[in-house]
């Protein structure tokens, strides 16, 4: 049976916000009888944009990761519920019942994302339901899919096996593989928001002046093994991405045809701006 997945690309996402108000204005003011009680004015974001800094001056990039209700097929909301309060639909889609939920905070404290939130005045939990309405009714996609100007967002409503081509081919991601929930908000370009980067720059000085070198080759090697390589642009910079953060000394060899080789040393906790290298010309 085809089910419904979101896929979210980190590359895209430039925090326009639109995916959040789309949600508020869907649900503030407004009960969706059998799916949603009333969104609060205040507190709640069912779909939370969240925001990583990387590196340092002059090398510094921002990533935003929407987050949301993972609607897992392992959901531990479902196994902390009682009375049939929450319910995995055929279709993929997790619900949390609006009437039977009340009271059970439970179900919101056992969402290992923080995507269930708890509504204190009406004393249940709520979450972003995939728009499930909305679906049901005749859309071909959610509220906040049709809003996102930059193509962050993509509901699809495939088969499992069809999922798995999906995944493969576009390097798609869980947000969390170790909470094993099976989620299905799937993330591209996820290391943007979760790995560090290791970068720098390389110049030459002719009669004292700097010039930037394009075309240099860094190559990363750690324990002996090398990981990876990236070229220098047209300002001289490269970039090592994709790593992870905490993960110890690394070794940087930079070489280009022009220039003697130049070796260095990291040690990575977070992405780091190595600073300018100098190569020598060749002897």
């Amino acid at each position: 049976m085809k089910k419904w997945n979101l896929l979210v690309d980190v590359a895209r996402c430039h925090n326009s916000q639109n995916c959040f108000l789309s949600v508020t204005d869907e649900y503030q003011g407004n009960t969706h009888t059998g799916y949603a009680a009333e969104m609060p004015r205040h507190g709640h974001r069912w779909i939370d944009v969240k925001k990583k800094e990387r590196g340092q001056a002059p090398m510094v990039d921002v990533a935003y990761a929407p987050t949301m209700c993972m609607h897992c097929d392992d959901a531990p909301c479902l196994s902390a519920a009682k009375n049939g309060a929450v319910k995995k639909r055929d279709d993929g889609i997790v619900l949390i019942d609006p009437v039977l939920s009340k009271g059970q905070r439970e179900i919101a404290d056992a969402c290992p994302y923080g995507a269930i939130w708890w509504n204190e005045d009406l004393d249940i939990p709520q979450h972003w339901n995939f728009d499930a309405h909305l679906l049901d009714s005749g859309w071909k996609e959610p509220r906040c899919v049709q809003a996102c100007p930059t193509g962050a967002l993509r509901s699809v409503l495939v088969e499992n096996s069809e999922m798995e081509g999906l995944k493969a081919k576009e390097a798609l991601e869980e947000l969390h593989p170790e909470h094993g929930t099976k989620p299905r908000v799937w993330y591209k370009n996820l290391h943007l928001y979760q790995k560090c980067f290791i970068g720098g720059t390389v110049v030459s000085v002719t009669d004292g002046v700097e010039n930037c070198v394009a075309g240099a080759v860094a190559e990363l090697h750690k324990d002996g093994e090398k990981l990876g390589e990236a070229v220098s642009d047209a300002f001289g910079e490269f970039k090592l991405d994709s790593l992870a953060p905490n993960s110890g000394d690394y070794r940087i060899d930079i070489f280009h045809t022009e220039f003697a080789p130049l070796s260095f040393d990291v040690a990575l906790e977070e992405s780091v701006y190595t600073g300018v290298h100098v190569l020598q010309p060749q002897v």
